[in-house]
């Protein structure tokens, strides 16, 4: 055999046996229900009394990682809140074992353009994630002077494009005494990914936002004139941290108001202090804005916060946090809180 011949057989053969395992092990536990081909054939034609999940369908299976699916395998449904039909495979299958049939599961989804889960990290306050997502966020921003709501409502559509939706309400000190109400500027954004590797433990994405003068901008619950907002969206994954990034401009409509440029960071960790329970969160931000005119001053604040996971399926999640004006001491420290809703992973009151 010629020398780069062996190379190549040396270099394939490990992976032929890790897929002819996984295979084995998926045919011999799994296929009665979910079939050869992964679409939960033979077991949803004899009328099964559950959906079976189609894993050939990217949508589906892509946006959860694998430590999501091993814990199902190896807890069974129990563990995500799933039906209790779905076996416990602690006592059947090694923990290596389960790796391999989760592995050799990822192969029914046959199209690489879909992010992988493992890049879908826990969501920061400020810093926009680079990720697609099916999801709702409501959040509360409170300091002595005033209170802001924030709701958000994220569509995926295919791959790797997201339309987002942003509807802020706020409720404030007026300069010339008491509190009124009223709502903030609507946004509407479109979010594509342009590049992610699960290798290499990255996603980027570039997003376009444009947000009308909705909101009462003399009572400060709006800009006063129609924005866009251009950004660049990063996450990359280090061993057990992860850090996100967000950059860009925003430049309004009415030249009479002043552009501004912003960046934002968030450094984390997603911990699971039971093997597989909930996920906790703990995140420090960074953001920075500046107004692009003369002798505008620099804002920089540090947000550290707590995400937590409250669902048994992991998909709705909280988060408080503080923000900490480290420049302009005349801004108050504020408290913020949000509740999240990964929409595609079931109802609200599914999955506890």
């Amino acid at each position: 055999m010629r020398p780069w011949a062996m190379l190549v057989v040396l270099v394939l053969l490990p992976n032929a046996a890790q897929a002819r395992d996984g295979r084995a092990i998926y045919s011999e536990n799994c296929a009665s229900c979910h079939g050869d081909d992964g679409r939960g054939g033979p077991a949803r034609e004899a009328s099964f009394p559950v959906e079976l999940p189609n894993f050939t369908d990217c949508d589906f299976g892509t946006p959860e990682a694998n430590s999501d699916w091993m814990a199902t395998v190896h807890e069974g449904g129990y563990a995500r809140a799933f039906d209790r039909r779905m076996p416990v495979f602690r006592e059947i299958l090694t923990d290596s074992e389960i790796r391999e049939v989760v592995q050799y599961l990822r192969q029914f989804c046959t199209d690489d353009a879909w992010p992988r889960g493992e890049l879908n990290l826990a969501r920061p306050f400020f810093t926009e994630k680079a990720f697609p997502e099916d999801e709702a966020a409501v959040t509360v921003q409170g300091s002595r002077s005033d209170v802001s709501s924030t709701l958000v409502y994220e569509k995926r559509f295919g791959a790797r494009w997201q339309l987002e939706l942003t509807v802020p309400a706020s409720y404030a000190e007026q300069m010339a005494g008491g509190w009124k109400g009223g709502l903030g500027d609507i946004a509407l954004g479109m979010k594509r990914v342009l590049f992610s590797s699960l290798a290499a433990g990255s996603i980027a994405s570039a997003m376009l936002e444009v947000s009308a003068p909705t909101g009462r901008s003399d009572r400060g619950f709006g800009a006063g004139t129609m924005m866009t907002e251009g950004s660049i969206l990063a996450a990359q994954l280090l061993g057990p941290l992860f850090v996100q990034l967000h950059a860009g401009a925003a430049v309004a409509y009415d030249r009479a108001f002043p552009d501004e440029v912003f960046a934002r960071v968030a450094l984390g960790q997603q911990i699971v202090p039971m093997r597989f329970g909930r996920m906790i969160s703990p995140i420090v931000e960074l953001t920075v804005t500046h107004e692009l005119e003369a002798g505008a001053p620099t804002d920089f604040d540090v947000v550290p916060e707590l995400q937590v996971t409250l669902s048994t399926r992991q998909h709705i999640r909280a988060a408080v946090g503080i923000d900490i004006p480290a420049t302009d001491r005349s801004r108050d420290i504020s408290g913020l809180v949000y509740f999240l809703w990964d929409i595609a992973d079931g109802g609200l009151t599914e999955g506890w």
